[in-house]
């Protein structure tokens, strides 16, 4: 991603739509087979230094790349950007970075899905306590709340694939998007074969319709499906580190034998990576309120009030997107549960949740539902206090003591319908689908 969007590559997806256009306008006689020759053997031969020596004279980083060109391909430098404005260079080939840039996010999402699978078909029936409101709730899975971030990420995948797939360059257009420069190279009865011609040669759909720049509106759309891509990757790292506390302790991220973790407390164990993603897609999170910005105010045919942020903001989104997926790849893959903690916590308040079922099975018997209700809450209440304290839940022994609830139900009915790990609904099935429906559509 770094080679993608650096100074070199830039220069030569410049060149190499020079000589894209030079070699369209040899089809209408405008320029010769060696002149084409020349600048296909000076085409890669980039010269940062002097290009920036050129730019420092003349303020123009465009024009001093074309001059650097020039100076290199004697022959054919100088029929080099008839009849283009800058930015039917430039701004062809931001898209084609930006279509490069999507290839290298839907192969690390893709890498990414594909262990976030694997996880779930690991993990779909192991059970344990979930969260709503940061408080116990009842019983799912750890597969089934990994198949939640995977949902997520499926959806990304799917949107990126359709920004990636509708990507349109400005086409040649010149100065205005009217093609008039190249309506006197070529005859106006010549311009669409001649954007066509173009547009095969380089493999990039054009926008129709143009100004001097393409709608920037398309930079807003690929960095909103981006940032999108950035929340889903931020709740999944947030909720790590809350599950990480040693109060809960059931996930926590690789941590290497030798890896420090603070330099004043030498036991700490930091989510590090998780924090660094949340850090990272923030950052993310507000580079598409910029790309409105551009897009709003593009006034009239052009301005370049766009320019400077743009040279920054489009590398950044990719790079931080890049790293994003990468610490992800990491830290998933590295990802340590602790089952004996999620067999605790279980243990813990999972008996809250299984008097649902109780209440239930009660109600079926012919108890009645609001007296047998008003039992469960009290029992709830009694047993809540002395977890509250550290002691081992009673609820289970308090629910099969119960004579009022005895008479409707045995003991060992009671006891079964206790056991909160069986509270799951088709939850791991789901989850289960969900890995396979990934599996389906990415691989």
């Amino acid at each position: 991603m770094r080679a993608l969007w650096s100074e070199a590559e830039k220069r030569r997806t410049w060149r190499r739509l020079w000589v894209a256009l030079a070699a369209v306008q040899a089809e209408y006689g405008l320029v010769s087979s060696e002149q084409i020759a020349d600048l296909e053997a000076h085409m890669s031969k980039i010269d940062v230094r002097r290009a920036l020596q050129i730019e420092a004279d003349i303020q123009h980083d465009l024009m001093a790349e074309l001059k650097t060109f020039a100076e290199q391909a004697k022959l054919g430098g100088g029929i080099l950007h008839l009849g283009a404005t800058s930015m039917d260079i430039e701004d062809n080939a931001d898209v084609l970075r930006i279509r490069d840039a999507l290839d290298t996010i839907l192969e690390g999402l893709k890498t990414l899905l594909i262990t976030f699978t694997g996880k779930i078909e690991t993990t779909a029936n192991l059970p344990l306590i979930a969260l709503t409101h940061l408080q116990p709730a009842e019983p799912s899975t750890l597969g089934y709340r990994l198949a939640t971030y995977t949902q997520d990420l499926l959806e990304d995948w799917r949107l990126l694939q359709e920004e990636r797939k509708n990507l349109r360059g400005k086409g040649f257009k010149g100065a205005v998007g009217t093609g008039a420069a190249y309506a006197e190279l070529i005859g106006a009865e010549h311009l669409a074969d001649f954007e066509q011609r173009l547009c095969e040669k380089l493999d990039l759909p054009f926008y129709p319709v143009a100004t001097q720049v393409y709608p920037r509106k398309q930079d807003y759309r690929v960095l909103c499906a981006l940032a999108g891509l950035g929340a889903s990757l931020y709740k999944f790292a947030f909720d790590l580190r809350i599950l990480q506390s040693p109060p809960l302790g059931e996930l926590s991220e690789p941590f290497g034998k030798r890896q420090v973790g603070s330099s004043a407390m030498p036991f700490k164990r930091n989510p590090i990576s998780a924090e660094k993603i949340d850090s990272l897609a923030r950052s993310l999170a507000q580079m598409p309120r910029v790309a409105w910005d551009n897009a709003a105010h593009s006034l009239l045919e052009r301005t370049l009030d766009d320019s400077a942020n743009r040279r920054s903001l489009l590398p950044e989104a990719f790079l931080i997107t890049d790293e994003l997926l990468r610490v992800a790849q990491r830290l998933l893959s590295g990802l340590q549960v602790n089952e004996d903690a999620m067999r605790r916590n279980l243990a813990a308040y999972g008996p809250f949740a299984a008097i649902e079922r109780v209440l239930m099975a009660l109600a079926k018997e012919g108890a009645d539902r609001q007296e047998m209700h008003e039992r469960l809450r009290q029992h709830a209440m009694q047993a809540w206090s002395a977890v509250q304290t550290g002691q081992p839940n009673p609820l289970e022994e308090l629910i099969v003591s119960d004579e009022q609830m005895l008479h409707f139900l045995p003991d060992t009915s009671l006891k079964n319908l206790m056991k909160a790990g069986m509270h799951l609904g088709n939850a791991p099935q789901r989850a289960l689908k969900l890995a396979e429906d990934v599996r389906q559509v990415i691989e």
